[in-house]
């Protein structure tokens, strides 16, 4: 029975993915092959199935997990440095987002996908596998106890936390050309306001998401040299 839910799941995702998120994509100017098409399908099934027993993410309509999950992680993709080998690391990835829709756009990149939650660690660990993605890897860790063997040229979150918290775990890891992406609802004027001297906003940009109506934006921050401060 399980196994027939799920085969039905990845239909329903796998419809909507040829329609929603090929015309989403094509919106956001992101170019998805026929295969990062499947990928993502495959992806969002299996978050689907885990979320009956673990209760990963709140939203399990799949025309909506195309729009809210895939969509709204991909939407981050034209902002970020368009180069080859780039390194990244998702602080707080929970469920995966965005970190597993960039590896799979990206298979050029590595991405690391961090999350404090044991449930959720186990869970992209899985995805990872099934997916095959061998330029992601998955690591249980907050991100202040977090070790890198080098550090990442984009650093990014999605709703994680405040612009301050968020640089303060993070601009440990940043390269020293490298830079913050903070993924937000309404660009958050107080939290920039509250951001200390030590850290740098480089631009704020407002995303519109295809088949969202919620406010999308990304903050771009980078830790500035003590002497700048």
């Amino acid at each position: 029975m399980a196994a027939a839910e799920g085969a039905q799941t990845r239909a329903r995702v796998a419809a909507c993915d040829r329609g929603v998120l090929a015309d989403g994509a094509a919106a956001l100017g992101v170019a998805l092959t026929d295969t990062q098409h499947d990928a993502i399908a495959a992806y969002l099934a299996l978050l689907g199935k885990w979320n009956d027993r673990h209760n990963l993410t709140a939203i399990r309509e799949p025309a909506r997990m195309v729009t809210h999950h895939a969509l709204d992680a991909l939407a981050v993709l034209p902002r970020l440095p368009d180069r080859a080998s780039l390194r990244v690391l998702d602080v707080g990835t929970g469920a995966g987002i965005p970190g597993i829709l960039l590896a799979i756009a990206r298979p050029d990149w590595h991405v690391t996908l961090l999350d404090a939650n044991q449930k959720k660690t186990a869970f992209v660990t899985q995805a990872i596998a099934e997916l095959r993605l061998r330029n992601a890897e998955a690591v249980q860790s907050r991100v202040e106890r977090f070790t890198a063997a080098q550090p990442y040229d984009v650093v990014l979150s999605r709703a994680f936390a405040s612009l301050a918290d968020f640089a303060a775990g993070a601009a440990l890891h940043v390269a020293d050309d490298g830079a913050l992406y903070a993924m937000k609802g309404v660009v958050p004027a107080d939290e920039i306001a509250a951001l200390p001297p030590s850290v740098q906003v480089i631009t704020t940009t407002t995303l519109a998401i295809p088949g969202l109506d919620d406010a999308r934006s990304v903050v771009v921050l980078r830790p500035r040299d003590v002497s700048e401060r």
